[in-house]
């Protein structure tokens, strides 16, 4: 799935800056109306949502509290990726449901800051009470305050809300300002939602069957407390605040967020003691008895209610103890209660570094979950090829086929994502998903871009692929084959262990760049096993930590014309050890692959691909052959069968060139200085 959060290489801004990229633009694919609020009366689409009454009700709140602003973030107290309905507070202020943006709200007035993705859709589901500014970072926000907010007022947030790093950037910009930003733990958007705001999920939480599970929660906490012992500072805890962090170390998942098998939850993990921080009606006897939480000893779990995480963290750091947080996922809600002297902050916990590199079994279990999740999307693309040409066939309906696949899988839990199926022109949008009402038809003569993945208990999978049924221009085939020579020369790439992704992923830009072509996404993420789809600190961004054997990372380069297609080619590859011809004492690394659906062949320009371009896509293809044919043949799935076939038949040399590598040392000699290894 294509990330699109900016932690890159500031060499990469910089020539988006430029207009380097090949990268879409906000479009109104379908003709849809927007407000205009500049004629009287304003004209309001009917997906516009009146927000009259709900800005009433938070307005009275701000003027209990002394309040001349209130800041409204898109994110829940775990900094997660996907909130549940109860956290999406900024949606049911402001009417706009898009996935990214800040709402702040003063006496006279509302803004909405968003990026380019959601601009129309702004402008259809917002009423005129809302501005909406066209950018995204917190200076802009800044600037409104400092205009709107009379000398002596005060912003209030809530700090569960707020990223150590977005407090931190607020308060640096107001600080020499006649305006105090106010911490206020009460959400004052829930006081004003009242009743109707939806209850605190009381589904089950449950402990994974131990097929399922790399180790024991027990030898986990073994772990991390041998490093906590070894760690120079001598932490005497460590606060989990990510709600994958406390799912991987428990072996428990739940069902409170959308396509993350998570449950809201925190865990202070000392050197004698454990507490889980969580909805206790959720757990159930036996789920109490995995746990040992009727004992009180070091390997006893000691179950406390969800909201007295900040007061027993407050009370425990009122001792001689130093605290080991990770600050890109621990809140200042947390974070302000702790003395600075008894903090040992750094950028990730070591749960979430621990979690990063899978070990032998977790390996397998990935491994086994991607074949089950090739049968699935095999199925569809056969389906599709027979289907698409009737005419019968739409962006939205075809995502449910292929949930429904997916869902007869063996352990199957969802998918992990919101699949983007997108045909023509919508592919051009890196991140467009059909809905029931906004889809376009699949056509033979359109490109059609599938983007999706599934939640096993076994592992978490991401995959995309490009298709065209009909007869794609020149320009197209030598687009996807780019795509696709970007996509291999990462995967085969061979490199000294410890080396940071964000110095290898211009291997994935390189063919594009050769004729002046990029794209403007990530070129991948970590993955995990039956956790999140993105599963940071894996990757190939500035943020990312150096690779390691064992991490599992997608890679996937792409390319998009403006209102025409899109191309993105997606695998899930585990980091191994890559044999080398000489062998030194630092070792080597490299990708392997284990997504497992062939790539389009109609989509392919054969000339523009070296020697070494087709060996790899032939011993791909029979890689394919030899660990999904079997499964296709052992459920007598036939036709999918034979088509598989055809679709991994060894591609021929003809009109072969060799590819220079010499574009690429004289980019790789830009940037040579900057690498970490």
């Amino acid at each position: 799935m294509a990330w699109a959060r900016w932690g890159c290489c500031p060499w990469l801004v910089f020539l988006c800056a430029l207009g380097a990229w090949g990268h879409p633009k906000a479009v109104n694919l379908t003709g849809e109306d927007v407000r205009n609020c500049s004629i009287s009366p304003p004209y309001l689409p009917v997906t516009a949502v009146n927000t009259t009454a709900q800005l009433t009700a938070l307005r009275q709140q701000m003027h209990n509290q002394s309040l001349s602003a209130y800041i409204i973030p898109e994110t829940d107290a775990h900094m997660s990726e996907y909130i549940g309905k109860r956290d999406k507070r900024r949606a049911w202020i402001t009417g706009f449901t898009g996935s990214a943006g800040t709402a702040v709200v003063s006496m006279g007035k509302a803004g909405l800051w968003t990026d380019s993705r959601y601009w129309t859709q702004a402008e259809r589901q917002m009423d005129c009470n809302w501005e909406l500014h066209k950018e995204v970072d917190i200076t802009s926000i800044v600037t409104w305050l400092l205009a709107e907010v009379p000398a002596g007022g005060h912003v209030g947030f809530d700090p569960f809300l707020f990223s150590i790093g977005s407090w931190k950037s607020y308060y640096t910009a107001l600080k020499n300002s006649n305006i105090q930003l106010v911490s206020i733990t009460d959400n004052l958007v829930d006081l004003a939602w009242g009743s109707e705001k939806p209850l605190f999920p009381s589904q089950p939480i449950y402990a994974l069957k131990e097929a399922f599970t790399g180790s024991t929660w027990k030898e986990k906490v073994s772990d991390i407390r041998s490093q906590m012992q070894k760690h120079r500072k001598g932490p005497t805890a460590v606060l989990l605040s990510a709600l994958d962090e406390t799912a991987w170390l428990f072996n428990l998942r739940g069902s409170d967020i959308p396509y993350n098998p998570f449950f809201y939850s925190y865990t202070l993990l000392t050197d004698s003691s454990i507490r889980l921080f969580v909805n206790k009606s959720c757990l159930d006897s036996e789920t109490l008895k995995y746990l040992n939480s009727s004992c009180s000893g070091s390997m006893c779990v000691q179950i406390e209610n969800y909201s007295q995480v900040r007061g027993s963290v407050q009370t425990y750091a009122s001792g001689d103890v130093k605290i080991w947080i990770g600050t890109s996922y621990t809140t200042y809600g947390l974070y302000e209660v702790i003395p600075l002297e008894k903090l040992i902050e750094d950028t990730y916990s070591p749960v979430m570094v621990t979690k990063a590199v899978k070990n032998s079994k977790e390996q397998a279990l990935l491994r086994a979950s991607h074949v089950r999740d090739a049968v699935a999307v095999i199925r569809y693309l056969v389906w599709l090829e027979k289907n698409v040409p009737k005419g019968t066939v739409d962006e939205f309906s075809g995502a449910e086929l292929l949930d429904k696949f997916r869902g007869e899988e063996d352990f199957s839990s969802g998918p992990s994502f919101e699949t983007i199926s997108a045909s023509g022109l919508n592919a051009a949008l890196a991140h467009y998903s059909p809905t029931k009402e906004q889809h376009r038809k699949l056509s033979s003569d359109e490109m059609y871009l599938l983007d999706s993945g599934g939640q096993y208990w076994d592992g978490t999978t991401d995959i995309t692929r490009t298709v065209h049924w009909g007869t794609p221009s020149a320009f197209q085939k030598e687009a996807y084959t780019r795509v696709l020579i970007g996509n291999i020369d990462l995967s085969r790439l061979v490199f000294p262990a410890s080396t940071s992704g964000r110095m290898m992923e211009i291997f994935a830009r390189r063919a594009l760049w050769d004729v002046g072509l990029n794209y403007g996404h990530g070129t991948g993420h970590g993955i995990g096993n039956f956790l999140c789809v993105h599963e940071w600190p894996v990757g190939f961004q500035s943020g990312n930590i150096p690779m390691a054997k064992g991490m599992f990372t997608s890679i996937e380069p792409g390319y998009y014309q403006d209102g025409e297609f899109g191309i993105r080619i997606e695998d899930v590859a585990v980091v191994v050890e890559a044999k080398t011809k000489v062998n030194i004492q630092k070792s080597y690394l490299t990708f392997e692959v284990v997504s497992l659906v062939p790539y389009d062949g109609n989509l392919i320009d054969i000339s523009l691909l070296s020697s070494e371009h087709l060996q790899y896509l032939n011993h791909y293809y029979q890689t394919i052959r030899e660990k999904v044919g079997p499964e296709l043949q052992r459920r007598q799935l036939q036709e999918e069968f034979q088509w598989l076939q055809r679709h991994t038949e060894p591609l021929s040399a003809r009109a072969l060139r060799t590819t220079s590598l010499a574009p690429l040392l004289v980019v790789s000699s830009l940037i040579i200085l900057g690498w970490s290894v």
